[in-house]
């Protein structure tokens, strides 16, 4: 027995040797060396305990990843493929369905992956999302802004992390996106998804799926624009939604109704973690905007763990392996879910150009639960890449929200002072 996981991340947030500790049979990992480089940290020079722990330097070409992991998958007898990074989530499933292994296949991650199909599949059973089109041709991009007006958001079809969103605000935005899309006159493409702008705060529901039943779920709200990763240098709060929020139980629901809609019974994706945006508007809509099936990026896995005492990495990591999930027995056999009896959240800095002259200290409150630098004094930094590529992050914990969203607020104002980033001359 053997489990191969496929990182994309740092290895420092998803210890797989303590998750899978009591797995009855080998681990295999199959890393990224650039993303280890990238978050500063150092290459192991042995396998760390595993039964083999290999880098390619990068996972970005993705014919050589997936001709190693099938190798790895074929030469240890490989009987669960794990990835948890939003990229890796086809190639993983190409390999189950390519070794007839447990587990889901590409027919049942696309509606997650494919925003096109999540979009129909959701508005067949009523559940209201952007309105969206596939252009082929730049005229068809023309005509669907001809009918529904600006701001409009054009994003990646298949992407993730924010990376390649734009929110075209008039005709002039549009027509210089059109030009950069489609270079060459009548050239066809089909990668691209346009939709309307959703006015709103977004909120996000996480949680974790077993036997294909939600055992863990909570919302939390984003106190920031996810598409200013690139030109927000201030500090970004992300917080949960208190237990008498009013709108706790419409997110759950709408999560519920949504995950059956993308996952139907005849599934074979039946233990995994998810990550549901929905907007909430003005006027008291709920939007969805996406939901991946795999466990929230940034720091929501450390948020919730400070809420549940449950890692959502390490509960997916386990879940799909079939070992037991202990604190979620009673949601598992078909019991109430767990309720936190505190609040948590995330307070993020991106990296932006230049070089850093300083750095925050880590704080010494006692209600900091977690805090991490990814830069030093003397580097010179890019842009941000994505809406997870931080400079500095912290997790705080409170009794409830308000005082929750005051502690992240006070380190912002803090990590803002502390930090110095310089234009080289």
């Amino acid at each position: 027995m053997t489990v191969l996981v496929l990182h994309r991340n740092p290895l420092e947030p998803f210890p797989y040797d303590q998750w899978l500790r009591d797995y009855p049979g080998d681990v295999v990992v199959l890393a990224a060396r650039d993303r280890l480089e990238l978050f500063g940290e150092t290459v192991p020079d042995d396998d760390l305990g595993y039964r083999r722990l290999e880098f390619l330097d990068t996972f970005d070409d993705q014919e050589s990843l997936r001709r190693r992991a099938s190798s790895l998958a074929a030469e240890f007898a490989v009987e669960t493929v794990i990835a948890h990074h939003e990229a890796d989530v086809d190639l993983a499933a190409g390999l189950r369905q390519a070794h007839r292994l447990a587990g889901a296949w590409p027919s049942d991650t696309a509606p997650f992956r494919d925003k096109a199909t999540m979009k129909a599949r959701l508005r067949v059973v009523g559940i209201e999302t952007a309105s969206y089109t596939v252009p082929r041709v730049a005229a068809d991009a023309r005509a669907f802004a001809e009918l529904h007006g600006f701001p409009l958001v054009s994003k990646d079809r298949h992407g993730y992390n924010a990376i390649g969103l734009r929110i075209l605000d008039d005709p002039d935005a549009l027509e210089q996106h059109l030009s950069a899309a489609w270079p060459e006159p009548g050239s066809v493409r089909d990668d691209l998804l346009l939709e309307t702008y959703v006015p709103g705060r977004m909120c996000h529901v996480d949680g974790l799926v077993v036997d294909g039943r939600m055992v863990l779920g909570w919302p939390s709200q984003y106190q920031y624009d996810l598409a200013s990763f690139g030109t927000d240098a201030g500090s970004r709060v992300d917080v949960a939604l208190d237990t008498d929020d009013p709108l706790n139980k419409r997110l759950l629901d709408l999560t519920e109704g949504a995950l059956a809609a993308l996952r139907p019974e005849c599934s074979r994706l039946r233990d995994h973690a998810f990550h549901a945006e929905i907007f909430h508007t003005p006027d008291d809509r709920l939007v969805v905007c996406e939901i991946a099936a795999r466990p929230a990026g940034a720091k929501v896995r450390e948020v919730l763990a400070a809420m549940f005492g449950v890692n959502l990495g390490e509960y997916a990591t386990r879940a799909q392996a079939g070992l037991p999930l202990p604190g979620l027995e009673e949601a598992v056999a078909g019991g109430p879910r767990p309720v936190p009896t505190r609040m948590a959240g995330q307070v993020l800095m991106m990296k932006r150009p230049g070089l850093v002259r300083q750095v925050p200290q880590a704080p010494q409150e006692d209600w900091l639960e977690h805090f991490w630098i990814y830069a030093r004094p003397g580097q010179l930094l890019d842009p941000a890449s994505g809406s997870s590529d931080f400079l500095v992050a912290a997790v705080a914990s409170a009794p409830e929200r308000t005082e929750c969203e005051r502690r992240l607020r006070l380190l912002g104002a803090r990590f803002e002072a502390q930090t110095e980033i310089v234009v080289p001359a």
